[in-house]
């Protein structure tokens, strides 16, 4: 049977992050997956639960989890209610909140303490996934999904000046038509950890197995960034799914009640390659 447990952990600031973890009851000491979710996303975007499922059936728990200032709040966590705190956000801010979340599948307080921890993440998930894993030994396996090269790659360079003169740039939902207000101090904090929020040099020095996965037909995060980290860490295995786009075929809602076809070939990609 399939079991599905939720969780509120501290996370950066001491703002809660909302965390699901999924796993077969029979074998609640399996390899744990983390899933690092993108830039205006969140855990129960589209496929993530069925993704949960299929992972947690083929034998590992699978733990996903909403980033402390992503937006969602636990009144809301499907919704961009707080942008507020999505404003403030930084990545050494997530970077903070990774080490939380690891700390808490490996700190047996309340799951079964993880031996081996793999980390997958999607776009910007993926880049934050990359300096973590270099960071710290306890991630054993890396998968990036449409995983961004550099975190300047999120937004247009020309934009840079007027935003330090407003203090503020808004970066729009298509989705949900919000205005995604961005503080300054986003890019401040690029300026002041030029070393550590460098996602190239960090793949660089990856030594665990990695899988680098992306869309040949992604339009938000081009297929060339998956390209600058392959060549960064010419030892990671390197995949492109033909015509598949940033999300894999997937939707916010997802209405289906199986992965859409390039999401299950990520699926199962990346299960054959933390099997090995």
């Amino acid at each position: 049977m399939i079991k599905k447990q939720s969780f509120n952990i501290p996370g950066a600031k001491g703002r809660g992050m909302l965390m699901d973890l999924t796993y077969r009851t029979s074998n609640n000491n399996a390899p744990l997956v983390i899933f690092v979710h993108g830039f205006k996303g969140f855990k129960d975007w589209g496929a993530h639960n069925l993704m949960a499922n299929y992972f947690a059936e083929r034998g590992f728990r699978f733990l996903k989890f909403n980033f402390s200032h992503n937006g969602t709040t636990a009144d809301n966590p499907v919704d961009f209610a707080d942008l507020i705190a999505f404003a403030d956000n930084t990545f050494t801010t997530e970077l903070e909140d990774m080490k939380a979340v690891i700390d808490f599948a490996c700190g047996g307080a309340g799951i079964p303490a993880a031996k081996n921890v793999c980390l997958v993440g999607h776009s910007l998930g993926g880049g934050i996934c990359i300096i973590k894993a270099a960071e710290d030994e306890r991630v054993k396996k890396l998968v990036t999904m449409a995983s961004i090269s550099g975190f300047r790659n999120l937004w247009p360079k020309e934009i840079e000046k007027q935003w330090r003169l407003t203090g503020i740039t808004y970066m729009e939902n298509k989705r949900t038509g919000q205005q995604m207000p961005l503080k300054v101090g986003l890019l401040d904090d690029l300026d002041r950890n030029p070393a550590r929020l460098d996602i190239q040099a960090h793949a660089a020095k990856i030594k665990q197995p990695w899988l680098i996965v992306h869309g040949s037909d992604d339009p938000t995060v081009p297929v060339e960034h998956a390209k600058e980290l392959h060549k960064a860490q010419p030892h990671a295995e390197f995949s492109i799914i033909k015509r598949a786009d940033h999300v894999f075929g997937a939707t916010h809602p997802y209405a289906g009640n199986e992965l859409p076809p390039h999401l299950l070939e990520f699926c199962d990609q990346t299960i054959y390659f933390l099997k090995k």
